[in-house]
């Protein structure tokens, strides 16, 4: 029996998956650590807590599978994206990592642009803009910064590649985590030398970029003694966490397309060709499919505005769900379902995080407009997950604006558990949505690229097809879509109206301190 391994490096942990090749998922664990808030925005971990957690999961899923060393063939890789792992000439690493939701680089972010000789120019290079979460300017940052660190730098490593690097010895990363770092020449799919050069970086610090299926080293004996496994056991590429999730939901064709209602949100469409939106308000960049591309939008608080409305204004549903031992979202969603779609025209703005796409505008904020005495708690709460579910269809609204057909909207996350998220979600989007039978996302994409990339399948769309199918169907009921249609554009409409204000709060909030 051939068993494959996922390992997914998230955040908040580490999750670890075993499964058989033919799709069934054997045993899962995971792993939790700490992140650290030196500062106000600033996001920072401890490499060594990812290696710790994924030698804990991986003992873990051997022992409650039953598993045999021998019968592990492959191990894939995915994590959290955009971070950086500076290590110096020791490979020790020098200082904690630098996270994607790290908001230190603003002044970095600026830099590039201008080194780059504009917004335009560098998205022609690299297919996207400068974020603050992208690694390229993190790495500045530590330039401009700390120097006496950065001058300690022989390698910077995304999480995955860190992980990657214990298991194997080698200094690796694949295609779509490398998208990530704002140094990548996405349709050439290698480094793009021209932005290296521009911001006097050196391309040795950064790893050999591989395709997600291919095969970038073997288990050391060193490693292989820790984890319970054999020397000499394939690790291939993996994937960045959201391509990696795309492939755990089977969007490896055109016209297949992800919406992950999580804490935050990700729709995910898959491209046959490299596709650029010339104002950068979605990222572009390479599939875990070899020789393919993808485009992706993220919402920032997507369900997490849901959870924020739970966690301060849900006190009621949150005790009577413990009485009668049920989840509190099941109570919150059934008071919504009270409130007519649309709320008699009360609106939210999901921005409690600020927000990615379409707006990379890190001063927005959340609130409600719109309120009046009608308004009570059943439509507060609806509102807010109409809101989260229009600024997903703000992806989708540019995803078919660049020509990519949208045929199928494949759920997943929180959203896709509730049967009245799934609903509104098909309604707001004018779309048929489905889930389908695989649930366990990254970890369980990065163990398809894994079963793929050493032989048991002949590429990883094929994985995906024998593994992957839908199990529900919902359309989208007509009068509710005529509602949301006329809503949308009011939505849309308010950040336009706002943001001139959300800048000047931020402002003052800081003026004030």
């Amino acid at each position: 029996m051939s068993i494959y391994l996922g390992i997914d490096i998230g955040t908040s942990g580490t999750k670890t998956l075993a499964m058989r090749e033919d799709g069934e998922i054997l045993a899962t664990s995971t792993f939790e650590y700490p992140l650290d808030s030196p500062r106000p925005g600033w996001s920072e971990q401890n490499p060594a807590d990812w290696w710790d957690a994924s030698i804990k999961g991986v003992k873990a899923v051997l022992k409650a599978g039953k598993i045999k060393p021998a019968d592990v063939k492959g191990i894939g890789l995915s994590g959290q994206m955009h971070g950086s792992v500076f290590l110096d000439k020791n490979h020790e690493v020098i200082r904690p990592a630098l996270l994607w939701n790290d908001q230190r680089t603003v002044a970095e972010c600026a830099e590039i642009e201008k080194r780059a000789g504009g917004r335009k120019k560098l998205i022609g290079m690299v297919a996207n803009p400068a974020l603050t979460g992208f690694t390229a300017p993190k790495i500045l940052w530590l330039r401009n910064n700390e120097p006496k660190n950065y001058d300690k730098v022989v390698q910077v490593l995304l999480p995955k590649d860190y992980v990657r690097y214990q298991l194997t010895g080698e200094f690796a990363t694949e295609v779509s985590d490398a998208s990530g770092t704002l140094l990548l020449d996405v349709s050439k799919r290698q480094w793009s030398q021209l932005l290296l050069t521009k911001l006097e970086l050196d391309n040795a610090i950064l790893p050999k970029v591989y395709e997600s299926e291919d095969v970038t080293g073997t288990l050391t004996k060193a490693a292989a003694q820790k984890l319970g496994l054999l020397e000499g056991t394939p690790v291939v590429g993996g994937g960045g966490d959201q391509a990696a999730g795309a492939i755990g939901n089977g969007i490896v064709k055109s016209g297949v397309v992800s919406a992950t209602m999580g804490t935050s949100g990700v729709v995910f469409a898959h491209s046959d060709a490299m596709q650029v939106d010339p104002e950068g308000r979605v990222h572009t960049f390479c599939h875990a499919v070899r020789n393919q591309w993808h485009v992706m939008g993220c919402v920032l608080s997507a369900g997490g505005s849901l959870q924020w409305y739970r966690n301060h204004l849900g006190d009621a549903e949150v005790r009577q769900a413990k009485k009668d031992k049920v989840d509190p979202y099941q109570l919150i969603t059934a008071q919504a379902s009270e409130a007519a779609a649309g709320c008699e025209g009360l609106f939210f703005l999901p921005y409690l995080t600020g927000e990615r796409t379409p707006h990379a505008d890190p001063h927005a904020r959340g609130c409600w407009i719109g309120l009046s005495l009608r308004h009570g708690r059943k439509h507060l709460v609806r509102s807010v997950m109409e809101g989260a579910t229009y600024a997903m269809r703000d992806t989708l609204e540019i995803i078919q604006e660049m020509n990519i057909p949208v045929k199928q909207v494949r759920l997943s996350g929180g959203g896709a558990r509730s049967e009245f998220w799934r609903q509104m979600q098909a309604d707001i989007y004018g779309k048929k949505v489905v889930t389908i039978n695989a649930e366990e996302g990254p970890a369980y994409g990065v163990a398809l690229l894994a079963a793929a990339g050493t032989g048991a399948y002949k590429n990883v769309v094929e994985a995906c097809t024998k593994t992957i199918s839908v199990v529900t169907e919902t359309k989208p009921d007509n009068a509710t879509k005529k509602i949301y249609n006329k809503y949308y554009p009011h939505y849309g409409h308010l950040y336009q109206s706002l943001k001139g204000d959300f800048a000047a709060i931020a402002k003052t909030v800081e003026e004030v301190g």
